[in-house]
């Protein structure tokens, strides 16, 4: 089924590049990357501690521009990354770009559709292999398990940038509600779950400066977001609804020859829901966490990545005691934070083509699931690795 569903894919990639060859209004780009990855000591990408070329992106997006005002926008990709997220094709992203306003030096644009986030600084060219600064992002803000969702939704969405005697101003908002799949339910909740977790909406807010002449950006974004729970006929839960609050800071500096980021995140999750069982959940906490990373450009063609990433689930129980009186069951204590070190290098050794390479050594693991439900724990040791190899051709 696997090897169908990407022959299927490039079938699709290669019709559509031979359907808009000869069209002007239409730009579009690709990429293929493929790689060899390794989790020791926890299910976060592999089981058994096994080899995987299960590292696989392909992608196509485009824009189609009707006139000076207004263009369409989509991505088409097919994803495998093991454990991480889930496999198989999607649409990214489909909106269309509407320029509202532009004055001498002030744009607005509304993006209607599955308009893409970016609110975050990685949140633009996350999707992209070789846009993005590694192979796996820092966990604490660009969780796996929210891949789809933080990268779009279903909505409406505005734009706007300014650049003024103080600097430049990039200011957005957006109000939609992205699509949850079955596996994501049982990401969230539990693999015993029968019904559907459904996002009703998500709200958000980011504004970001940087001040004329300055290699400085600093800015902050705000999310809420809602969820609820369908049961199935027969199922373990009965009914829930959550609630989510974010809060991100964000940094980054860009020299010459090295660049530095860093954004700081404080999550609060409120959660309440009925068991069969005759368990009643009513949570309010609120996790926090962080990175901070280096890139250090070595040559025009050879990068190198130094991170520390770091996320507690509960900064009120930052080494997961708490976790030993949860009522559905006890869960290890280490399920309450993860501190992850990760150094990576990347070498362009043609045009359009590179190769990648990445170590992570990873102490917790309140990042790879939802810690209400114990039937939902991704398995993984109080210490664990990562490392990663992958290829990448774009066009």
């Amino acid at each position: 089924m696997q090897k169908l569903a990407v022959k299927g894919f490039i079938a699709f990639l290669g019709l559509f590049v031979g359907c808009v060859q000869a069209n002007d209004d239409l730009s579009w780009h690709g990429f293929i990357a493929q790689g060899i990855t390794q989790s020791q000591h926890s299910a976060y990408i592999t089981d058994d501690n096994a080899f995987t070329f299960e590292s696989t992106e392909v992608g196509i997006n485009a824009i189609y521009t009707f006139n000076s005002n207004v263009s369409v926008a989509g991505q088409l990709v097919y994803l495998d990354g093991g454990n991480r997220y889930r496999q198989g094709s999607r649409v990214d992203y489909l909106f269309l770009d509407w320029r509202v306003a532009q004055y001498f030096d002030w744009q607005m644009n509304l993006h209607l559709g599955r308009y893409k986030n970016r609110h975050w600084l990685y949140s633009a060219t996350q999707d992209v292999p070789h846009t993005r600064p590694s192979i796996i992002l820092p966990q604490s803000v660009y969780y796996d398990g929210n891949r789809d969702m933080a990268l779009s939704s279903d909505g409406i969405a505005l734009q706007s940038t300014k650049v003024g005697d103080s600097g430049s101003w990039e200011v957005r908002w957006s109000l939609g509600r992205s699509p949850l799949a079955r596996e994501e339910t049982e990401k969230f909740l539990s693999p015993l779950a029968q019904g559907r977790v459904k996002q009703d909406i998500v709200h958000q807010f980011s504004t970001y400066w940087q001040p004329n002449f300055s290699q400085w950006q600093i800015g902050f974004s705000l999310l809420q977001s809602d969820f609820t729970y369908k049961p199935a006929e027969q199922d373990i839960l009965l009914n829930g609804n959550s609630t989510i609050e974010r809060l991100t800071l964000a940094v980054r500096y860009d020299s010459e020859n090295w660049e530095f980021s860093s954004e700081l995140l404080r999550d609060r999750l409120r959660y309440r829901g009925d068991f069969t069982q005759g368990v009643t959940l009513d949570i309010d906490k609120t996790g926090e966490g962080g990175y901070a990373q280096f890139r250090y450009f070595l040559t025009d063609a050879i990068t190198g990545l130094m991170r520390i990433d770091s996320y507690d689930v509960d900064r009120k129980d930052r080494d997961g005691r708490l976790l030993d009186l949860n009522p559905l069951g006890p869960i290890p204590r280490y399920y309450g934070y993860m501190d992850t070190a990760t150094l990576g290098l990347s070498w362009d050794f043609a045009q359009q083509m590179r190769v990648s390479a990445e170590l992570s050594r990873t102490r917790g693991a309140g990042r790879l699931a939802t810690v209400l439900f114990p039937s939902s724990l991704i398995q993984a040791d109080p210490f664990w690795n990562t490392w990663s190899v992958q290829f990448m051709y774009w066009f």
